[in-house]
């Protein structure tokens, strides 16, 4: 995949099939319009052109910028539209200026002239431009006066649930990680550095990898016990992970942390992705250390069994 950090980087390509989105989760909703892409280009001799934003265009603009979160960083976004197969992904910088732009201004001084769209496909909800006044009506009569087709994809739907980022930032807060991979087709994940912790883990038979996020706008899924499988090395690895603040040693502070089954490499200071299968309990606090490695062994034959992995 061509990758373009401004507009004006852009090297034409042949019948261009063109959209437009932040494309938070990279969900099926969004995988339905690159899907498209790709059937049209491939019927007109063309490549893909997916244009967004970075920053995010609501922290830049600062809506609801107390506790605003995403369901993906940027670099796994990246990552997730490479592996859609789309061919060139522009990236323009989101700035307080570019936010004036209207919609009339973007098709035509960035869609049209910079790269001569023959198609543009957009999601049934699709808005842009200033204040989100641009709709499927104005693209329409725009695609009409410049010569470029209009296709819109309807609302993608999972167990009668129309899909959209929103709802899936939902279920992740409150620890749905089953709806939430179901509405992504795709695990939800966390993604960090390998850092020292206190070791507690080790003493009782339970070493956990800790990890570090360096994106503060990483939406961390609810606090709790789930089973996961860790991506460490090219290697997908069974495990249990903890999201919480520790309260049997009253450390206050969150952290995220993985007990990978059967596995006793030294692993600090590299970078592991943690997936998450289903949410199996809440954090609890214990009275005494006996207590919780009690319980964590009692997790670990559940999530084995989520795993579809023998117990012993």
């Amino acid at each position: 995949m061509n990758i373009y950090h401004h507009i004006d980087e852009f090297v034409q390509v042949p019948n261009p099939v063109v959209t437009v989105g932040t494309f938070d989760g990279v969900h099926l909703g969004h995988q339905a319009i690159f899907r498209r892409m790709l059937e049209e280009a491939s019927n007109i001799n063309g490549e893909t052109v997916v244009i967004t934003f970075h920053p995010h265009p609501r922290i830049v603009l600062q809506i609801e910028s107390s506790n605003l979160k995403f369901i993906n960083t940027q670099e796994v976004k990246i990552k997730r539209l490479a592996n859609a197969g789309i061919h060139n992904l522009i990236i323009i910088p989101f700035t307080r200026e570019f936010s004036r732009t209207t919609s009339e201004a973007f098709v035509k001084d960035y869609i049209v002239d910079k790269i001569k769209p023959a198609r543009l496909v957009i999601g049934y909800d699709h808005h842009f431009g200033k204040n989100r006044m641009g709709d499927f009506r104005k693209l329409y009569d725009m695609g009409h006066r410049y010569g470029f087709k209009v296709d819109r994809i309807p609302a993608q739907d999972v167990e009668n649930i129309a899909i959209s980022s929103t709802k899936i930032r939902k279920a992740l807060e409150s620890g749905d990680v089953q709806k939430a991979n179901r509405l992504l087709g795709y695990q939800y994940s966390i993604t960090g550095t390998v850092v020292h912790g206190n070791e507690l883990g080790r003493t009782i038979g339970f070493p956990t990898a800790n990890i570090l996020v360096d994106d503060q706008y990483k939406l961390i899924t609810a606090t709790g016990v789930y089973a996961c499988l860790v991506e460490w090395n090219g290697k997908l690895l069974p495990g249990m992970s903890n999201i919480g603040y520790r309260p049997t040693i009253n450390e206050g502070k969150l952290t995220i942390e993985a007990h990978i089954f059967d596995f006793d490499e030294v692993i600090y200071d590299q970078t592991i992705s943690i997936r998450f299968i289903k949410r199996i309990r809440d954090e609890q606090r214990f009275d005494t250390i006996h207590d919780l490695r009690d319980q964590l062994q009692r997790d670990q034959v559940k999530c084995l069994e989520i795993l579809n992995l023998p117990s012993e």
